[in-house]
């Protein structure tokens, strides 16, 4: 979890009650009036949604993640932050992405954009710097693979 704080603009005089009063362990944020927290969690499913609307990438995650994912769907949760992981500092962030790149876009194309829409997403939602944007593609998917599984499925019912 990352506390994001800026150095007040003004600073409130205390009343007597608080001039004996411990100083606050957060910082206040940028005008005084209280600090923004902004949780791991939030940071990797902007990016996953950054990234899944990228054409050419097909699922986000390895072979088990992406099986479980597959799971979940099938009961109506869908993981946003699957196959997706952040190392989240004080001001700065840096991701890791693993992917499967539909055959036949360009694999480097697919990752520049995906790594792109990390670092826009997140510099402009969250407001914190992307230092890195790390892509693996551990697979392609084939859509003609999915006719071929389809075709080869005996009927249920005659």
């Amino acid at each position: 979890m990352t506390t994001q704080t800026q150095t007040p603009a003004t600073v409130a005089a205390k009343t007597p009650s608080q001039a004996g009063a411990a100083a606050p362990a957060q910082p206040k944020g940028k005008d005084g009036r209280g600090a923004t927290t902004v949780d791991d969690g939030v940071v990797a499913k902007i990016a996953g949604i950054a990234i899944q609307e990228i054409d050419g990438v097909h699922a986000l995650g390895g072979g088990a993640a992406r099986a479980l994912g597959t799971l979940r769907e099938k009961v109506g949760q869908k993981d946003l932050t699957q196959g997706v992981s952040v190392e989240v500092g004080q001001t700065q962030v840096a991701v890791d992405v693993t992917l499967v790149v539909e055959y036949p876009h360009p694999l480097q194309d697919v990752a520049d954009r995906a790594r792109d829409a990390v670092y826009t997403a997140i510099e402009d939602l969250v407001g914190m710097e992307v230092t890195e944007v790390n892509i693996t593609i551990t697979d392609i998917h084939v859509p003609s693979d999915d006719a071929e599984e389809d075709a080869d499925q005996e009927p249920r019912v005659a």
